[in-house]
């Protein structure tokens, strides 16, 4: 239900970068009172600054995102939100990031996730001496991935959530969870199929399951209330970390049973059915 609109969501409106990726300075305002994002944004064209998006984030609180701004347009434009809020608006946040350093994060990003891909399929394939059993861990790992980033892309569009280098680093901390559990469950069935080399691969995959799951579940609720309170009560700006570390613990818990395990004897059925 999550994969497909998610999916959708990524090749029809992508994900919505912060300047982290794409440069530019990003401003978090606390007002004393109430003041509209039409009132910010006619201050920003009146002082010149490079305003690109306003938006509201909590009571009184505003994400400012502009350009590449200097500290004296920045100082300016702090001073005229003041004489129209009537007090100095408290600065929560300041982030400035050059393009060339926004570009060079994001190629950094991309380059790390598929040298884990490819490790992690070297590593699965040899400590199992099979490959199919790394091919099935990447290809529940990718939907794993695809499941973080579909949320994203459509927390980007209806929320105007962005994704920052947290995110990245939340979406590489769930690619070794996912793989984590899957190797748990994998080495269980390796155990079995060495004891019984005719054995039923469904059975004994069920087995390991079985003998697994408890296991599974009490490490990924442990990990789940943890974040869960992060999410509620940890404050706006780890809010996103935590829920895409959220998505990606719920996802990875049951993508090693539900995907990772069904691919396995897919592949094993199809093996079988070649042979005879």
């Amino acid at each position: 239900m999550v994969l497909v609109p998610g999916i959708y969501s990524l090749v029809r409106f992508g994900l919505r970068p912060s300047v982290d990726f794409t440069g530019g300075t990003l401003l978090e305002m606390k007002f004393a009172k109430n003041i509209s994002v039409s009132t910010i944004e006619t201050i920003g064209n009146q002082e010149q600054f490079p305003l690109m998006s306003v938006q509201s984030v909590g009571p009184n609180v505003y994400d400012i995102r502009a350009g590449n701004a200097t500290d004296e347009k920045i100082t300016a434009f702090q001073s005229a939100l003041s004489k129209e809020a009537g007090s100095e608006p408290e600065l929560l946040r300041k982030d400035t990031v050059g393009p060339i350093l926004g570009q060079e994060l994001l190629f950094k990003s991309l380059v790390a996730s598929i040298l884990a891909i490819i490790a992690i399929l070297s590593y699965v394939a040899y400590a199992f001496k099979n490959i199919k059993f790394g091919v099935s861990a990447v290809i529940a790992l990718v939907h794993d991935v695809l499941v973080v980033f579909g949320m994203f892309s459509l927390f980007g569009h209806f929320l105007g959530v962005e994704v920052d280098t947290l995110f990245m680093t939340a979406f590489l901390t769930t690619m070794s969870f996912s793989v984590h559990d899957t190797i748990v469950i994998f080495d269980r069935i390796r155990e079995y199929r060495k004891k019984d080399m005719k054995g039923n691969i469904r059975e004994i995959s069920d087995t390991a399951l079985n003998e697994t799951m408890g296991r599974s579940l009490i490490n990924s609720f442990t990990i789940i209330f943890m974040l869960l309170a992060l999410v509620l009560m940890g404050g706006e700006t780890i809010k996103w970390f935590a829920v895409a570390l959220l998505i990606g613990t719920i996802t990875g818990t049951y993508s090693s049973p539900f995907v990772a395990t069904p691919l396995v004897i897919l592949w094993d059925y199809l093996e079988q059915k070649k042979k005879k």
